[in-house]
This record gives C-alpha cells, structure tokens and sequence, in this order.
C-alpha cells in the first residue's frame, strides 16, 4: 500500500491532517496518518490517543486496545485512555476485563455515583 500522501510533511502537518480525517469521520485515513507519526513521536499522548480513537470509530479493536494499553502503562491515571480502553474491550464482549477500568475512569473524573 502507497503511503507517501498519509507520510507527507512534517510531523505538524500529518497531526493537522489527521485531525481534518477524523472530524470528517475518515477514521481509516486518520489511523493511516497517525500510525507514522505515533512511531515518529512516541512518547507524546495526543497523537497515540487519536490514533486509538481512529481504531476504535474504524472497528479495529485490538489495534486501538494495544496503543490504550500502551497509555495506561505509561500513565496509569490518563482518564480517557482508561475510558477508552474499558469501552474497546466491552465492544469485543471482554466485559469482566473492562469493568476495572470503567470503574477507575469514573472514579479519576470524580463520578463516584457509578462505581
């Protein structure tokens, strides 16, 4: 697969393109330009959360569960990676797995009524 125009530009640029393809709902576009640059700069949150975010809208599940799993590794206490992560393996029937973290992300955005 040709992947010159997803790798194109800076790492700006391809964060910019990424962001128009998900908010046009091109999750698979999104994903493509976010893997690159997800390698590029590991160690930032933005990029690898969006990318889990594009896994997700696309239906590539374990995709999107590898890179919240790497996140809450790195930091345990990111919120929406929890949440995201809790909801990706209750959309694969893994619900006994996601239970653990709905219930730490309700409890660090302070939603204690749900636990």
């Amino acid at each position: 697969m040709d992947t010159t125009y997803y790798d194109h530009g800076t790492a700006a640029e391809r964060w910019e393109r990424a962001r128009m393809f998900f908010d046009a709902k091109d999750y698979a576009a999104a994903a493509r330009t976010l893997d690159g640059l997800v390698e590029e700069v590991p160690e930032q949150v933005g990029p690898r959360l969006l990318l889990a975010r594009a896994y997700y809208h696309s239906a590539q599940l374990r995709r999107a569960e590898a890179q919240l799993r790497v996140l809450v590794e790195r930091d345990p206490v990111e919120h929406y990676a929890r949440l995201m992560l809790g909801r990706t393996l209750q959309r694969q029937g893994r619900h006994e797995e996601a239970e653990p973290h709905m219930k730490l992300a309700s409890a660090l955005a302070g939603d204690f009524e749900s636990l």
